[in-house]
């Protein structure tokens, strides 16, 4: 139980690869908070995970409603140790179809969200002596993937890390961002992921709970020596390149 002793927020956890990492942190011994704007399906995963977690209704690009959350966590817990950043919206369009209203939409949620969530938690883990930080990217972070206004963002929040990672080092708060790949999520329901496996060197997608176990490890006093890193994990996407997977894909939906 690497994580006995510590407490987390986690944003983006009422479903997904939210809800995967909420539960191991949990497993791993930590007291969590589950924030999203789904009310309903965060209680329900709250609920499943037990008395070591709870629900607060958080809209990550609120700066006054994370304050609230933080100041809930610290009480509830006595300290907020974790942070995972991994609340998102998703795009897939052609760059002529990418609007002014959906690009500030993703990039508020992504890149503001992020900043916001490190903002508001970093007086308390000041205050704890310490804590990390796991803002969740994507490959679309490190290579051409993605959409647009969410491959955008994803690179700010590569930025981000290692920007903030440099700043609040000497405080005991690491920052790292991790880079999924391809993972059965509801928001991967329209993709073909069976064809998308086939490509993939390890001929697999990921389940979230894999990802979700990289992001334990990040949380823990086991990746004390860690910062301002990037965690790829993506079963070797983009070793066969993923925009050209992306590119393929039109031809299987």
């Amino acid at each position: 139980m690497r994580l006995d002793g510590k407490s987390a927020i986690v944003t983006g956890s009422a479903r997904g690869l939210g809800a995967s990492i909420a539960r191991d942190l949990a497993r791993e011994g930590a007291r969590v908070m589950l924030c999203d704007i789904l009310e309903e399906q965060g209680q329900d995963v709250a609920r499943s995970i037990g008395d070591a977690a709870i629900f607060r209704r958080l809209d990550v690009t609120k700066s006054g409603e994370w304050a609230d959350s933080v100041a809930e966590a610290e009480s509830a817990f006595g300290s907020v140790d974790v942070l995972v950043n991994n609340a998102a919206l998703i795009e897939q369009v052609p760059f002529d179809e990418v609007t002014e209203e959906l690009f500030r939409a993703i990039f508020e949620v992504n890149a503001l969200g992020t900043f916001l969530g490190m903002k508001a938690v970093a007086p308390a883990m000041r205050r704890a002596g310490g804590g990390s930080i796991v803002n969740i990217s994507s490959t679309a972070g490190i290579h051409s993937s993605g959409g647009l206004a969410y491959g955008g963002s994803k690179f700010a929040i590569t930025g981000l890390t290692k920007t903030a990672a440099h700043m609040l080092g000497p405080e005991k708060i690491r920052i790292n961002s991790v880079h999924p790949g391809w993972m059965r999520t509801p928001q991967t329901e329209v993709v073909p992921l069976d064809w998308v496996a086939s490509l993939l060197p390890l001929r697999t997608i990921m389940d979230t709970a894999e990802v979700a176990k990289l992001v334990s490890f990040l949380a823990s006093d086991d990746s004390s020596m860690i910062t301002g890193s990037e965690y790829l994990i993506d079963a070797g996407a983009l070793l066969m390149g993923a925009r050209d997977i992306v590119d393929r894909m039109a031809d299987h939906m």
